[in-house]
């Protein structure tokens, strides 16, 4: 929802198609994932996967691209709800929502307060309760705009009128970020029976089941609403397209459910940021005295909560939200490219692969995975791909340094910490 109106504008009213071109890329990638979950069933880790069938620098350099994407985690979180709250309540000055909220989160991370299983649920239950009336909604307006004839249109996928590639591939680069996530299925890969098949099935099974009930909401609300070019506010375009739909009381159960959520998705990523910034600190890979402390009565990070909270609020009042979010998009494709990569490398490549090949399943797959996604990271907004390389070039200077000119094994980024 938070990237409907954003890939409407970028994709020049394709959205539908640009979450159905994604869920390609990623269900190829997800069967990297399981296959190489399968391999290293206790790391579930495309870092460790990298750092292992490649090499342990090419790894530490794609560790640095997921750090950036951690990092901006919490960012892209705690600006969607500042935004979502300014729909709201417009007449509040931006940079005190902003202090607001990013403040609240970062003092909710000090005091060690987390979300239970229970409060999930419940949100859960909510946002399902207001999907399920808009779907309701959406189908009533539209029979009752457009008849039944107005359910079924190519529109939302082929538009001939501004069809654009360009513009096209720019959002299905900004809606792959719906999809980021599922590789946390691969974390199970020792709690599950027969992980060799069911890792594998159950990634694939949450990109498409993601790709084609998004696909419904949003297909739904280009049918609502299919003019991309009369939308005033993209980023929050989702809550007037509800607004149409159904008036202004869904307009606010959308705008506090996407609240509530910005919060709880931005407390989590700014506690795994913090917490791989403590990590990186007590193992030299930052430096020990600032990242590597932890408070004796809290027991926790707390110079790299703050740290965290501070870098989200100077970003959250100085970038966009759509650049915030294709930052996050630009780490996760480069790791995503290097699973696919990793999986090439070991079925096929390598000289320890199976006896037995299948250049379907080893090859072209993970090949068409690495293609696709590289296609994808190079339609990014120019902005975002010039930041993303200034990240990199970055951590390779830092990583030539810390191994002194890369003849010494570097040290290894613990993402378990998130």
């Amino acid at each position: 929802m938070p990237l409907f109106g954003e890939a409407q504008v970028l994709s020049h009213g394709h959205t539908v198609a640009t979450l159905l071109l994604a869920m390609v890329a990623m269900s190829v990638t997800a069967i990297s994932f399981g296959r190489m979950a399968s391999v290293y069933p206790s790391s579930g880790s495309v870092y460790t996967y990298i750092s292992r069938e490649l090499n342990s620098h090419v790894g530490f350099v794609v560790g640095w691209a997921m750090f950036l994407e951690y990092l901006f985690q919490p960012v892209q979180n705690a600006l969607y709800a500042v935004l979502a709250i300014q729909r709201m309540a417009p007449r509040i000055p931006f940079a005190i929502l902003a202090a607001a909220i990013v403040g609240l989160i970062t003092v909710m991370t000090v005091q060690g307060i987390r979300f239970t299983a229970r409060t999930n649920e419940v949100l859960l239950g909510f946002m399902f309760l207001v999907t399920s009336v808009f779907l309701v909604e959406a189908f009533r307006y539209i029979v009752l705009h457009h008849r039944l004839a107005g359910l079924i249109s190519m529109q939302p996928i082929y538009n001939p009128a501004t069809f654009n590639v360009r513009a096209l591939a720019a959002g299905t680069s900004l809606a792959a970020l719906v999809f980021i996530g599922f590789d946390g299925v691969s974390v199970l890969a020792e709690e599950v029976k027969n992980p060799r098949r069911n890792v594998l099935l159950a990634s694939v099974l949450v990109v498409l089941f993601t790709g084609l009930f998004s696909g419904l909401q949003v297909y739904l609300a280009q049918r609502v609403w299919p003019d991309y070019t009369t939308l005033q506010n993209p980023e929050t375009a989702f809550m007037d397209v509800a607004r149409v739909a159904s008036g202004p009381w869904l307009f606010t159960a959308y705008g506090i459910m996407l609240l509530i959520s910005s919060i709880a998705c931005g407390l989590a990523g700014h506690v795994g940021a913090s917490r791989i910034l403590y990590s990186m600190g007590r193992d030299d890979v930052l430096p020990k005295k600032i990242f590597g402390y932890l408070s004796p009565r809290k027991s926790n990070p707390t110079y790299a909560i703050w740290f965290v909270g501070i870098l989200a609020y100077i970003a959250v009042i100085t970038i966009p939200w759509e650049h915030a979010a294709e930052v996050v998009t630009f780490g996760a494709l480069l790791a995503f490219m290097g699973v696919n990569f990793a999986a090439l490398s070991h079925f096929w490549i390598s000289a320890e692969s199976p006896a037995k090949r299948h250049f379907f399943v080893d090859a072209f797959l993970p090949g068409f995975g690495i293609a696709f996604c590289f296609v994808l990271l190079i339609s990014l907004q120019t902005w975002t791909k010039y930041a993303g390389v200034a990240w990199l070039i970055i951590g390779i200077l830092y990583g030539a340094y810390k191994t002194r000119g890369f003849t010494l094994r570097p040290k290894l980024i613990d993402f378990t910490e998130s």
